[in-house]
């Protein structure tokens, strides 16, 4: 098993690794709009958290000889279900092959985001 880090994504904020590797595939930990250059969460709408969350995630994929293109699948997850075409819309732009997904509503995110993503994906 190998553990991943990349000043490129947001740091840890608890104890876990950004991402896993075992075998051929890559765990990748919940990413929230967390911008990596300043350590906290600039974006605001939907879209933009979106967009943070997917940049995060693409650095981090990147690191580990991966891409979002070897996605296989993704857990999301929103604060409000009523964000759910906005999200799509950006989160198609970036994951263009289609992997399997969950996407679920919960009650609360950390730091008071609209949106997270973990990604399960092969190496390249």
């Amino acid at each position: 098993m190998e553990k991943y880090f990349t000043p490129e994504a947001p740091a840890a904020i608890g104890p876990y690794s950004q991402a896993v590797g075992a075998g051929n595939l890559i765990f990748t930990s919940g990413q929230i709009a967390i911008d990596p250059k300043t350590n906290t969460v600039t974006a605001q709408t939907i879209e933009e958290q979106t967009r943070q969350v997917c940049e995060n995630l693409k650095a981090i994929l990147t690191h580990c000889g991966s891409s979002l293109s070897h996605a296989v699948k993704t857990t999301c997850f929103l604060a409000d279900m009523n964000d759910f075409t906005a999200f799509n819309a950006v989160y198609g732009e970036y994951f263009t092959e289609k992997p399997a997904r969950s996407c679920v509503a919960v009650k609360a995110l950390p730091k008071g985001v609209l949106v997270e993503v973990e990604v399960i994906a092969t190496k390249d």
